[in-house]
């Protein structure tokens, strides 16, 4: 079986049904089946996520970045920041970045007061946190490819007409 060939069809449909896998890749269900499980008892395959707009809910939302700048632990690098951070159920989403800040942390919240909190009274205390600049995301255009509420752009190949 090709993992990598399973890997990008998950990728593009995550909903796609073993049937119409196996079908694809020239498999029989029960193969497709097991490398599926196969790959995600390895983490390979992580979770299977919906994308959701929530402008168009009635629901108070609220995503932030955060960057976080922080000093390594002798012997152990960020790895012990991260794990501390990671386990906040907040986070949503946790990277080790190049450039101004050692960490973006991506958060989901209700309120902009709830954001103000977690950053205040749980990720700035933490020990070897030296700074946080906490950015409120105000719209979303495009998460994970999927365009949120724009129109595909028609492409207009006419040509001018000139008088």
């Amino acid at each position: 079986m090709n993992e990598m060939q399973l890997l990008t069809l998950l990728a593009d449909d995550p909903r796609a049904s073993v049937r119409d896998l196996a079908d694809i890749l020239g498999e029989t269900e029960d193969a497709v089946q097991n490398a599926k499980e196969d790959l995600e008892s390895r983490k390979v395959i992580c979770g299977y996520h919906t994308v959701i707009n929530w402008d168009k809910t009635n629901k108070e939302h609220v995503d932030a970045l955060i960057g976080v700048s922080a000093k390594p632990e002798r012997g152990k690098g960020y790895d012990k920041i991260a794990e501390r951070i990671a386990r906040f159920p907040e986070v949503s989403s946790l990277n080790l970045m190049s450039g101004t800040y050692e960490f973006m942390v991506s958060i989901n919240a209700k309120t902009m007061r709830e954001v103000a909190d977690f950053v205040g009274e749980k990720l700035a205390p933490i020990d070897g946190v030296s700074a946080t600049v906490t950015m409120f995301v105000l719209k979303k255009y495009k998460v994970n490819g999927i365009l949120m509420d724009m129109e595909a752009e028609i492409e207009d190949d006419r040509l001018p007409i000139s008088a």
